[in-house]
C-alpha cells in the first residue's frame, strides 16, 4: 500500500478498525467538528485493543476531555512573533516557517490546535517574500520549516525549500518539524526521491528532523527503519517528548523511551510540559510539581547520552528550563529568550499542587526571587 493510500479521516472509516457505540459516534462527530480529526492505518495498528486507557490510542483517538474550555489557544505567543503570514521570528538565531497546516495524524494533545486541519491563515503564503527576510536578517543562522507537518508536504515542494535556502550563505542548517517517522513512516521508506535530495542538500547545509516520540511503543521495526533510511542520507535526528498525562507520566515508561531512543540514533532534545491549550490541558497536562519528580526519578535509569534532554516550557517569554524542586519551590532558568538580558536568568517559583503553567504576566523583578 501506498502511504498515501493510508490516511483515515472520518468516523466511518475510524469504525472499520475501532467499534464505536451510538453514544461514542455521537461524541466524535461533535468534537471532530471543531478540532478535525486524521490518522493513518499504521498508527492505528500500534493500539492495544485490550486495553481501555492506551496511550497510542489517547494521541490519535478524540476524547470528551477535549471538550473543555480550560486554557488559551496561543500559549506561545507565535502571533506576537509573526513577522508576515508563515513566518515566525522569536528568537535571534532562528526563523521558524509554518509550511503547511495538515498533518498525517491529528495529535490530540497540538499546540496548534487553533490552526492544525481548520485554517491556512497562518501557513506561508509567499515563500519569496519569507526568504527576502531571512536574508535581510543575517543573524539568523537556521530554519525550522513545520506546520502542521512539514513532511506531509509534497516532495518536489520539499526539495525546492532545500534547494532556495541552502544557497544562503548565512544558513548553516535547515530543521524539518514532522510526526512522520512516528505515525507513517512509509512516507519515508517508500520514497527514494525525497531520500535522495535529503541526502544532497544535507551535503550543502546540514539537514536535521525534529520529531516527536511520546512512547516506547512507538519504536516499532517500521519506525526504526525509517530512521535509519533517513541516517543512512546524512539527516540527524533530534526528538522532542511532550510529557503527556495517561501517556508517558511514568518514570519507567519515560526513561525506557529516552533510552531506546539513543538505542537507535535519535538524539534525546527537549521533554516539553505540555501547554496549556484549550482542549487539551484538561486531558493531557501534567502539573509542574509532579513533572520534576517524574523526569528525576527517570534519570536514575539513563545514561549520559539518554538524559541530554532538557525539560522545557515553552512560555510567551521565552523557553524556560524547568531545573528541579528547591527549598519548595521549583527553579527555572531561561534557555532561551527574545531578550538577551533575560538569557540564562535563574528564578524560583512557589506553585501549587495542580499548577501546570506559569502566567503570562510573571515578572522577574517583582514576583520571583531570583536566585543569582
Amino acid at each position: 500500500m501506498s502511504w498515501k493510500q493510508s490516511i483515515i479521516t472520518s468516523g466511518e472509516e475510524l469504525k472499520k478498525y475501532i467499534p464505536m457505540t451510538e453514544e461514542e459516534q455521537m461524541l466524535f462527530e461533535d468534537i471532530t467538528s471543531k478540532h478535525p480529526f486524521c490518522t493513518t492505518k499504521y498508527y492505528l495498528s500500534l493500539i492495544d485493543r485490550e486495553d481501555s486507557n492506551d496511550p497510542i490510542k489517547k494521541m490519535q483517538i478524540p476524547s470528551f476531555g477535549e471538550k473543555s474550555e480550560e486554557g488559551v489557544f496561543d500559549t506561545s505567543g507565535e502571533s506576537e512573533n509573526t513577522k508576515m503570514q508563515g513566518l515566525q521570528h522569536k528568537y535571534k538565531t532562528t526563523a521558524l516557517l509554518l509550511a503547511t497546516n495538515s498533518c498525517a495524524m491529528y495529535c490530540r494533545h497540538c499546540f496548534r490546535k487553533r490552526l492544525v486541519g481548520l485554517s491556512n491563515q497562518e501557513v506561508l503564503s509567499n515563500f519569496e517574500k519569507a526568504v527576502s527576510y531571512i536574508k535581510d536578517h543575517k543573524e539568523i543562522n537556521n530554519i525550522l520549516i513545520t506546520g502542521g507537518d512539514a513532511f506531509f508536504l509534497p516532495t518536489n515542494i520539499i526539495k525546492f525549500f532545500m534547494e532556495t535556502l541552502s544557497k544562503i550563505e548565512h544558513i548553516d542548517f535547515i530543521r524539518f518539524g514532522t510526526r512522520l517517522p512516528v505515525v507513517l513512516p512509509d512516507r519515508i521508506i517508500q520514497d527514494d526521491e525525497l531520500l535522495e535530495a535529503l541526502e544532497h542538500y544535507s551535503k550543502m547545509k546540514q539537514v536535521y528532523i525534529v520529531t516527536q516520540f511520546n512512547h516506547p511503543r512507538e519504536l516499532t521495526n517500521k519506525s526504526v527503519e525509517g530512521i535509519y533510511k533517513l541516517k543512512k542520507a546524512g539527516v540527524i535526528i533530534n526528538n522532542q517528548t511532550v510529557l503527556l498525562k495517561g501517556v508517558n507520566d511514568d518514570p519507567n515508561v519515560l526513561a525506557k523511551l529516552m533510552n531506546d531512543l539513543v538505542k537507535y540514533g535519535v538524539n534525546p532534545y527537549y521533554l516539553f510540559q505540555c501547554r496549556p491549550v484549550k482542549g487539551v490541558k484538561h486531558s493531557f497536562q501534567v502539573p509542574l510539581l509532579k513533572g520534576v519528580k517524574i523526569v528525576e526519578e527517570a534519570k536514575k535509569s539513563l545514561s549520559g547520552h539518554s538524559k541530554r534532554f532538557k525539560f522545557i516550557m515553552s512560555h510567551k517569554t521565552g523557553k524556560i528550563e524547568i531545573l528541579g524542586e528547591y527549598n519548595k519551590q521549583i527553579l527555572f532558568k531561561y534557555h532561551q529568550s527574545p531578550l538577551d538580558s533575560k538569557m540564562g536568568t535563574i528564578f524560583s517559583v512557589k506553585v501549587g499542587e495542580k499548577q501546570g503553567w506559569l502566567e503570562d504576566d510573571f515578572s522577574l523583578e517583582e514576583d520571583l526571587k531570583k536566585i543569582g
